[in-house]
């Protein structure tokens, strides 16, 4: 049988631009303590630790945590791609939902450099290799960075099938900066218009400018995960709960479908969030704030016919009628996102579960989306994995 699994306490430190930040250690440790003071937990009451990270050494995890304490509980390193925070929080999710753990920590950080992502070791087979196969015969842009091969290509195909236009990306990468103005930690806070992202320098002429791209971030977040019965006995704020949860990987449809969008995870994320709205009992009409992947403003509008929000191919009227901020159907990425907020790699989908928990306690300030009651976050990383995970906001628990 499944306990249930309480969000307790959340911690974040305002996301910056790669050479202007602190060394991850120092960026980990501040986002723990905060989680810690917000959960009014003791680090020595933590039961299990789970620790995302994408560019770092192994061990990693330890050499942070060991600053909060060394009292020999299991510390877990992951690593998944841009999907890696959200793993984390998904074994943490399972230890407690299955009664190994009451109490367990999870954080993700990433001390990034500048520029576009690329593979580290390049003696070996790169986990790509499949990945550009079938790009290059879709698309056939090698001299184009691997990830907005990928995700340009995603939207190329959209555009072709349904006439969208490159305005509607540059619509989603305004209204990204929009709600990030109103968020103390997001990295790039200056409002920015359609007109901007449309005439900043082209990386794929007719296809994506450069402010349609999410920027390298460096940044750390965490949270504090446990059961019913720990909540109650310590006095914690326990309103926040898990809902349902799915996590996904590829399947050969990603590879023999001849499209990109599956290339990219349209099918691993419907199949996730189809898998939590069946375990919750809910719909997309349901679900009032989300925090989704929007490493490219692309990727954002494949998503929402992903997660139901639309039907296919109506992305973008969904954007169009701003049927995706404040005022509309939905609010999606209050934070900015990814775009706006930055996408510090093993801390993304912390960051995501930050947001939502403000959101769901009515402490998002400014940015706050009325009454909100279910959260959706979606977090992928390419290689692949998708994870889903819908927050409930509800009477405290004690």
């Amino acid at each position: 049988m499944k306990h249930p699994v309480h969000v307790v306490g959340i911690g974040m430190i305002p996301f910056s631009k790669p050479g202007t930040n602190p060394p991850y250690t120092e960026m980990g440790m501040q986002a723990i303590r905060a989680a810690l003071a917000d959960a009014k937990v003791e680090y020595s009451e933590v039961q299990q630790a789970y620790v995302g990270y994408v560019y770092g050494d192994s061990t990693a995890g330890q050499r942070v945590l060991y600053g909060a304490g060394m009292t020999g509980i299991p510390i877990f390193n992951v690593n998944n791609n841009c999907s890696t925070g959200s793993t984390a929080i998904y074994l943490a999710r399972q230890a407690v939902a299955l009664g190994a753990a009451q109490c367990v920590l999870v954080l993700g950080f990433e001390q990034m450099k500048p520029g576009a992502i690329k593979s580290v070791f390049d003696d070996r087979p790169t986990p790509f290799d499949l990945f550009d196969d079938v790009a290059e015969r879709l698309v056939d842009q090698p001299e184009i960075p691997l990830a907005l091969r990928y995700f340009g290509g995603a939207g190329l195909e959209h555009m072709r099938l349904y006439g969208t236009q490159l305005s509607t990306f540059a619509k989603i990468r305004a209204k990204a900066s929009r709600h990030a103005a109103k968020n103390p930690l997001a990295m790039m806070r200056r409002e920015i218009t359609e007109e901007e992202v449309l005439s900043s320098p082209l990386v794929w002429p007719g296809v994506m400018t450069r402010l349609m791209a999410c920027p390298p971030t460096c940044g750390a977040a965490a949270a504090i995960f446990c059961s019913r019965e720990f909540a109650a006995a310590k006095g914690l704020d326990g309103r926040v709960s898990i809902a349902a949860q799915s996590m996904t990987t590829d399947t050969p449809e990603a590879f023999n479908s001849g499209s990109m969008r599956q290339l990219v995870g349209a099918g691993m994320t419907a199949a996730a969030a189809n898998a939590v709205y069946d375990e919750a009992g809910v719909g997309p009409e349901d679900i009032d704030v989300i925090e989704l992947h929007d490493c490219f403003a692309h990727n954002e509008l494949i998503t929402y016919e992903a997660l139901g929000l639309c039907g296919e191919g109506g992305g973008e009227k969904l954007v169009r009628d701003e049927d995706n901020t404040f005022g509309g159907k939905y609010v999606v990425n209050p934070s900015g996102g990814l775009l706006s907020k930055g996408h510090p790699l093993g801390a993304t989908g912390l960051a995501q579960c930050v947001e939502l928990v403000q959101q769901l306690r009515g402490q998002a300030g400014a940015r706050q989306v009325e009454a909100a009651r279910f959260g959706l976050q979606h977090n992928i990383g390419l290689g692949g994995a998708c994870v889903v995970t819908l927050y409930q906001g509800g009477h405290s628990i004690l």
